[in-house]
């Protein structure tokens, strides 16, 4: 039985566009990581920014070299609060953390970090569906083939489905390059990506000590005036 005019021309269109879908994907995808990148350093300048007025004035407040990556900064910056509440005897250091523990409050938008693991997961995971993509875009191109012999002559020949084994080489080898692609850049920015997330949970529990102690510190202070 004849296949409709209409799908036959519908297969022969998603055939012929399947190289070029992939590759726009592909475009697309490099894209949000480069939008990821960029949110990525734009939370790493926050947090360092706002721990760097947190810190300031401190006796011995650590200051990298121009050079030093944004997350050895916040490290440095976060092991002087830790030597701070670990020292009892820094009473000026700590007075200087009280009166400054405001700046962790306004600033907390950089500890919100669920949309964005959220973005990069989605992209990181949907990199495995270029070659499933290559993989249809060949069977699409196999399928018109068998569709429109079929409907012209009433079986299928191999020189028809040869003359679309073009479409189907040039999907599935779209679909294996850009999974390339983004493999590299995934794992280019994962490291990076991955320090942030680290850096967000040591800024959490950092804060969540100061918070604590120089708090329960400046309550005991008042109760004994």
């Amino acid at each position: 039985m004849p296949s409709p005019p209409d799908l036959n021309g519908a297969l022969d269109q998603l055939s012929a566009l399947s190289t070029l879908v992939i590759a726009s994907a592909c475009a697309v995808h490099l894209f949000i990581f480069f939008i990821l990148w960029m949110w990525a350093r734009r939370d790493l300048h926050h947090i360092a920014s706002s721990l760097f007025d947190f810190t300031r004035g401190l006796s011995q407040q650590s200051v990298l070299g121009s050079t030093a990556h944004l997350s050895d900064q916040i490290d440095a910056f976060l092991a002087d609060v830790d030597d701070v509440l670990d020292d009892p005897s820094r009473e000026e250091d700590r007075k200087t953390l009280i009166a400054r523990m405001n700046i962790l409050d306004e600033r907390r938008r950089y500890l919100h970090s669920m949309f964005f693991e959220t973005v990069y997961n989605m992209a990181r995971t949907m990199i495995e569906a270029y070659p499933l993509a290559g993989v249809l875009g060949t069977i699409l191109a196999i399928g018109a083939a068998l569709q429109a012999d079929a409907g012209a002559a009433g079986d299928a020949s191999v020189s028809m489905i040869v003359s679309r084994f073009g479409d189907a080489i040039w999907s599935t080898f779209a679909g294996l390059i850009a999974a390339i692609i983004l493999m590299f850049a995934n794992s280019f920015l994962e490291t990076s990506f991955g320090r942030l997330a680290e850096n967000r949970e040591h800024v959490r529990h950092t804060v969540a000590r100061a918070k604590r102690e120089l708090s329960f510190r400046r309550k005991s202070g008042g109760a004994e005036e």
